[in-house]
């Protein structure tokens, strides 16, 4: 039977905020991918997909690389969308809050329509106060900047995009792609999201629940299942994350993490985890003023006690010894593999200069 490339009924409709500064991958990978869909052959007709650059104000926006985008619309009424997607700018002391934007995201959300966070664009959404009580997809690279500005939001880094019904939210790059092909499978079928990633020389579109790939750092672990959990453990460094809540995350057993560990490893998961909290604790310990006591309880450890055990256990001495030794001792006395894997989502980076 041939494939059916018939229209339908009803287009995807797809609005897009951009907001200055916004980063111009992922938004390209995503209005591609429903540009190559929209029409036969490379004739760029918004037949099956529509779609709409919006700024505040309608005026033209600068992205993070210079190039600017010419051609964009006032905010329009958001039931016209199947989609609201904003696309989030570079992070830092000078980026300004859109105030215009944010007020235009709660009207969509009053109004029913999903709402997609691309990138940094999930920040937007927990400004508007749209992701309380939800949890959200970001890149590894900005998880610690989400952690360190929204402590009550959880952040989901070890995967490419999450859909939690009318909340979508994508870690950027070209997962953008993924995320897009996603949406035209619901709506126009599989045969159209593979058209246009082909094109794009994609070869499959991959589910939101593939791994974000890691740094360079992890290419001491072979094992894919073992490195989407080193991603949550990082992720959690301040508390324990349970075998079975890791086992619930990864859809698979307690019994199958426990065996991909001791292969990779030689040790359980459990074990692992402590070690690396405690190479945090041992890090702060040597970075920052905080005392034992704040340290055992930032690293999830239940007391004092607890805490310097297992330290004397892994590093030979107590933590109350850290802290006069050299230098160089300092720095014999972790596993830099350790270290690394806590910097890989930058994780290291969450205290402040005023607590260093």
């Amino acid at each position: 039977m041939a494939p059916d490339f018939s229209s339908p009924d009803e287009p995807l409709s797809v609005g897009f905020v951009l907001l200055q500064r916004f980063t111009i991958l992922p938004f390209a990978a995503f209005v591609d991918c429903l540009r190559l869909s929209a029409d036969d052959g490379d004739r760029s007709q918004q037949i099956r997909c529509r779609w709409q650059f919006m700024s505040s104000g309608g005026q033209d926006v600068v992205s993070s690389s210079g190039a600017t985008i010419t051609g964009c619309g006032p905010l329009t009424a958001p039931e016209r969308f199947d989609y609201i997607v904003v696309i989030g700018g570079v992070l830092g002391a000078a980026e300004e809050e859109d105030q215009q934007a944010l007020d235009y995201l709660r009207l969509a959300a009053q109004c029913d329509v999903p709402l997609v966070g691309v990138c940094t664009g999930v920040f937007s959404l927990i400004k508007a106060g749209l992701m309380d009580g939800r949890r959200c997809c970001i890149s590894w690279y900005h998880h610690a900047d989400l952690v360190q500005r929204y402590p009550d939001i959880e952040p989901v880094a070890d995967q490419l995009f999450l859909d939690d019904g009318n909340r979508l939210t994508c870690a950027g790059g070209v997962a953008s792609a993924d995320l897009a092909a996603y949406l035209v499978e619901r709506h126009l079928g599989r045969l159209w999201a593979k058209k246009s990633l082909h094109i794009m020389l994609i070869d499959e579109p991959r589910p939101g629940q593939h791994p974000q790939p890691q740094p360079v750092v992890f290419s001491r672990v072979s094992d894919p299942l073992v490195r989407r959990a080193i991603s949550i453990f990082e992720q959690h460094l301040g508390e324990v994350v349970t075998i079975e809540r890791l086992a619930k995350r990864l859809h698979t057993s307690r019994r199958n993490i426990e065996r991909h560990f001791r292969e990779q490893f030689g040790v359980g998961p459990q074990k692992f985890a402590r070690d690396l909290r405690l190479h945090y604790g041992c890090w702060m310990l040597n970075y920052t003023k905080h005392s034992i006591t704040d340290i055992g309880e930032r690293c999830g450890f239940a007391d004092t006690a607890h805490f310097s055990r297992h330290f004397r256990e892994v590093f030979g001495i107590p933590p109350s010894e850290v802290r006069r030794l050299s230098e160089d001792q300092r720095a014999r006395l972790v596993d830099p593999f350790f270290l690394h894997v806590g910097q890989t989502s930058r994780a290291l980076e969450i205290a402040t200069p005023a607590q260093r």
